[in-house]
């Protein structure tokens, strides 16, 4: 049996000129992003982080079948808990786990093995990638599915005017436990969300992008 399919709205008649103008908009919102590690613990209405969760629930995924879960937390005994558990990888990490040219690539950041923003921002979202469906069903491109929700979650907090870090310390299975979910999900990014400090900075070696010709190529 065929799907039902119903009419495309949502795409009114857009000029040229229009496109070009709201394409270079958020093109120039989109460069004031930064990720950032100094954050404040102003808070943040909860209203707004389940908007930014339903706009990324939006994203293209394969086979609709939405391989996802969003869990967002300001509660102040869970954020400890997950900064401890994330530390302890992260002393591994930096601790020998990691390759001295990896350790090289992130000197430029300045990063270690603290984390204090973990308990400092006002709310963290831990993003799972779901391999199967509640009834046991294979899911198919799930990483592609959720790392594109990822992105549109981050740009609509930007958007709302909201800072972020995606945090990856690995393993990250502590988060399953922390925040009860099944072993058939897989923790992709835990996402650190609020307003930069009043002494936030930021790397100079992370403004330095490459060109567009790096980047791209195009055929006409």
């Amino acid at each position: 049996m065929s799907e039902e399919h119903v009419p495309l709205t949502g795409y009114s008649p857009v000029s040229a000129k229009q496109m070009q103008t709201r394409s270079e908009d958020m093109f120039d919102m989109l460069l004031t992003r930064r990720t950032i590690r100094d954050f404040s613990d102003k808070p943040v209405p909860q209203e707004v982080i389940e908007t930014a969760i339903k706009a990324a629930a939006t994203a293209p995924n394969g086979a609709n079948q939405q391989p996802w879960h969003f869990a967002a937390i300001s509660n102040p005994d869970m954020k400890r808990r997950i900064r401890e558990a994330a530390e302890e990888e992260e002393r591994a990490f930096y601790g020998g786990r990691a390759s001295d040219e990896w350790l090289d690539a992130l000197t430029p950041l300045g990063t270690d093995a603290s984390k204090p923003f973990l308990e400092t921002a006002p709310w963290l979202i831990a993003i799972f990638a779901q391999k199967k469906g509640p009834n046991g069903e294979k899911h198919y491109y799930v990483t592609e599915s959720v790392g594109i929700a990822i992105g549109m979650l981050i740009t609509t907090l930007h958007a709302a005017g909201l800072a972020t870090l995606t945090h990856t310390p690995a393993p990250m299975n502590f988060l399953r436990e922390i925040c009860d979910r099944p072993n058939s999900e897989k923790p992709l990014v835990l996402l650190v969300v609020g307003h930069p400090a009043d002494n936030a900075t930021v790397p100079l070696h992370a403004l330095q992008k490459k060109t567009f010709d790096e980047i791209s190529k195009i055929w006409t």
